[in-house]
């Protein structure tokens, strides 16, 4: 058992997780507490219990579940977090047998969506992952969930809804689906217009916390929300980016990823990561201060796979460079971007890394355009990038740098070398 002190008038939470040897326990409780404190709460002590397996009816073994009342009596303790997800019955259970309320790793992460959400979209996805996890806890209890009061684990879009009846709730959710349905289509359709315009969207991704918005804003004065906490960002922010080559890029910062992020909540909250899997490029970002920086990075990866991603251009990116000493020296790190967003350190690197991993559609003509043809002309000041311009009796002389798909229906103007 751990403990911690300097303690504040919070809710206290004890944490406990069961090691069966399917993860690291020990580093996936340290990211619990990261959780715990980013949802407001003040973590008392960490529990972790080896077992081959888990105990149906409490999680815990019975042994370890007395060692859990006697602190909880001892401590004041009135918040109960488990390292994994619980069953109705046992989250039954537990409450009834250590007089504490009871959430589990799904349901405090809801927390954190709940309390981070902005943007309308956002909101309905968290109400509606808050619905379908409640929907079997409400089943299991025969009544309402309004029992559960407030606190972490209970805020959010949803809450008024939890303490309607199960017909109310799937009437709910079946509705919150279809708002959802149709904002998809806008989104798709929003894409598919970007694509037809060839507009290059480059996707910040990567582990919660690595500096992914601190990214966002320094190369493109974004605003983004900066915080040190999970979860600081959860909807999608999208700014233009132009590139040291005179290509301009969307550059997108995504919702950050952790161990064992449950399936279900990685559906809700597609929305923020298909912008990673339609991307052209994705940085995956990490904290290079982190001892665990090199498992991060694999982590997205594998979930960035699972996304759909595979065989796009990933640019391994380690970010808080500022923060440790000599990187290149490390195996682990070679082939990836150093840099420090915060200090802007790095940033001309990363940005020709993004030149280079992009399609070159980028070709360099001369033309000769004509005078009356000006609205050509200024496409190409707009859009792409002018090395020379002189103005000759026979027409306009440019020398340029512009994407394939605007030179096209200029081909004849082009001057053969």
């Amino acid at each position: 058992m751990q403990l911690h002190e300097n303690r504040t008038e919070t809710e206290k939470a004890l944490l406990v997780s069961v090691d069966t040897g399917e993860f690291d326990a020990e580093t996936s409780i340290d990211e619990l507490e990261e959780l715990a404190h980013t949802a407001g709460a003040e973590v008392l002590g960490k529990l972790i219990q080896r077992r081959e397996r888990i105990e149906a009816a409490t999680f815990v073994g019975y042994g370890k579940l007395a060692e859990i009342i006697f602190f909880c009596e001892n401590n004041d303790v009135d918040l109960l977090i488990f390292d994994s997800e619980l069953t109705p019955s046992q989250q039954r259970n537990l409450e009834k047998l250590t007089n504490v309320r009871v959430i589990d790793r799904t349901m405090l992460i809801l927390d954190i969506f709940a309390a981070r959400a902005r943007t309308s979209e956002g909101k309905l996805q968290v109400e509606l992952a808050q619905l379908k996890y409640s929907l079997p806890r409400l089943m299991g209890q025969g009544q309402q969930l309004s029992r559960l009061g407030g606190g972490i684990g209970t805020r959010g879009p949803g809450e008024t809804k939890l303490e309607s009846d199960r017909r109310h709730i799937r009437r709910r959710i079946q509705k919150l689906e279809e708002e959802l349905r149709q904002l998809e289509k806008r989104r798709a359709m929003l894409r598919n217009r970007r694509e037809k315009d060839g507009v290059i969207s480059v996707a910040i991704v990567g582990y919660t916390n690595a500096g992914k918005s601190t990214l966002m804003n320094a190369l493109t004065d974004a605003g983004v929300l900066t915080e040190n906490k999970l979860f600081a960002t959860l909807d999608p922010t999208s700014r233009a980016l132009i590139l040291p080559d005179g290509r301009q890029v969307m550059l997108v910062d995504t919702v950050g990823l952790i161990r064992r992020l449950p399936h279900k909540l990685v559906e809700a909250f597609k929305s923020t990561l298909e912008e990673a899997a339609t991307a052209t490029v994705i940085l995956n970002v990490c904290d290079a201060s982190d001892e665990h920086a090199s498992e991060h990075l694999e982590v997205t990866k594998k979930l960035l796979e699972e996304l759909g991603c595979e065989g796009k251009p990933i640019i391994s990116v380690m970010n808080k460079c500022d923060k440790v000493g000599d990187l290149y020296a490390m195996p682990t790190f070679r082939g990836t971007v150093m840099i420090s967003a915060l200090e802007q350190k790095g940033l001309d690197n990363l940005l020709q890394a993004i030149c280079d991993a992009l399609p070159q559609t980028v070709r360099e003509v001369k033309l000769l355009i004509p005078f009356q043809n000006g609205g050509d002309a200024a496409r190409l000041r707009e859009d792409g990038v002018v090395l020379e311009e002189e103005y000759r009796p026979e027409g306009l002389y440019m020398h340029v740098r512009a994407e394939g798909r605007l030179l096209d229906p200029m081909q004849q103007w082009i001057i053969p070398d």
